[in-house]
């Protein structure tokens, strides 16, 4: 049977300004699939993958609802699901195939879903599991890091989201020595509470690492590529690693060619969309709770905004579009 819940929407892509660019709207949902989850959302958090998806989806007759991160409580599971029951709280980033989080009911896959970490709140916790999945993936999937993994780690735009989980799990859970990037004093202050042992302004990026890297880096995490690809060539040691999370146009990889540094593509998408059996993500959502719990991870909210409705996202998706977040901005009912 299906069920009727409010959301947030958009039916064209806009400028955030455009007072339609996001609007509450109502959505019919249907009955969990066998390994799905019926989620009562009580917090959201805004990534500039929501913020490219509303520019850049075009037009619907139907409204498109966004949102990835959430948190919430599980009112209903499918056939399959053994691991989760209603009442449960929980976790997850959800997938870009699928009706957003931005609303008060939502269907996931229960194998993308972790349990949520007991010591945090729901805006706490929704400010968490695409960046670290996307940190963790990063490290633990493409670098191939283990606990006793040395060297040093450069982590550009160390005070965003995603940096600061690669930060704080790369710190935490192996002997890396990182290297962040950052250009303000409040920035530089966040990278370094996250993990970062030095501070580099990307301003000037090979010549800021050289002063506290002399000998060159051996990984990079890059979510701002293509005008640094020059500048990865140089710090990067013989045989380094970068892994990009962005998708500049034009991108020319040729200068990594002369010291054979190899480039990885990290989406965390890619498991819902061509994995789906797999429970990797589950897995990894359900450790990091465990490292919260232990007090071994933080969250990286920053910002918390009250309502979830299209007034309240739009003003969250201003600030993720200025470029300029540190940490993570939430919005809870």
């Amino acid at each position: 049977m299906s069920t009727r819940t409010s959301a947030v929407g958009a039916f064209r892509s806009l400028p955030i300004d455009e007072p339609d660019a996001l609007v509450d709207v109502e959505i019919e949902i249907g009955d969990p699939g066998p390994h799905d989850l019926l989620v009562e959302v009580h917090a959201v958090s805004v990534n500039p993958v929501d913020v490219k998806v509303r520019a850049g989806f075009g037009e619907s007759s139907e409204p498109k609802v966004l949102g990835f991160d959430a948190a919430g409580v599980v009112r209903a599971v499918g056939a399959e699901v053994r691991e989760f029951s209603p009442g449960d709280e929980v976790y997850y980033a959800g997938s870009v195939d699928r009706t957003g989080s931005n609303a008060g009911l939502q269907l996931v896959d229960s194998r993308i879903v972790g349990r949520k970490p007991a010591g945090l709140d729901f805006a706490e916790a929704a400010a968490l599991p695409l960046t670290t999945i996307t940190a963790w993936e990063t490290l633990f999937d493409h670098f191939r890091l283990g606990r006793d993994a040395t060297g040093t780690l450069l982590v550009v735009s160390a005070a965003g989201g995603v940096g600061s989980m690669v930060s704080q799990l790369a710190s935490r859970l192996t002997n890396l020595e990182i290297v962040g990037t950052a250009s303000r004093p409040e920035s530089a202050a966040w990278a370094k509470a996250m993990g970062a042992a030095h501070i580099a302004d990307h301003h000037d990026l090979v010549t800021e690492v050289r002063k506290v890297a002399p000998d060159g880096v051996q990984y990079v995490f890059s979510p701002v590529s293509g005008k640094n690809v020059e500048a990865y060539a140089e710090l990067l040691t013989p045989r380094g690693e970068i892994v990009a999370i962005d998708e500049p146009e034009g991108m020319d990889l040729l200068p990594l060619k002369p010291k054979s540094l190899t480039w990885h593509w990290e989406l965390m998408f890619t498991r819902p969309l061509y994995e789906p059996e797999s429970t990797a993500q589950r897995d990894l959502l359900n450790e990091v709770s465990g490292l919260v719990d232990r007090g071994v991870l933080r969250t990286t909210l920053t910002t918390r905004l009250r309502g979830l409705n299209a007034d309240t996202l739009r003003t969250a998706h201003r600030m993720v579009e200025q470029g300029d977040m540190i940490g993570k901005v939430v919005v809870e009912r």
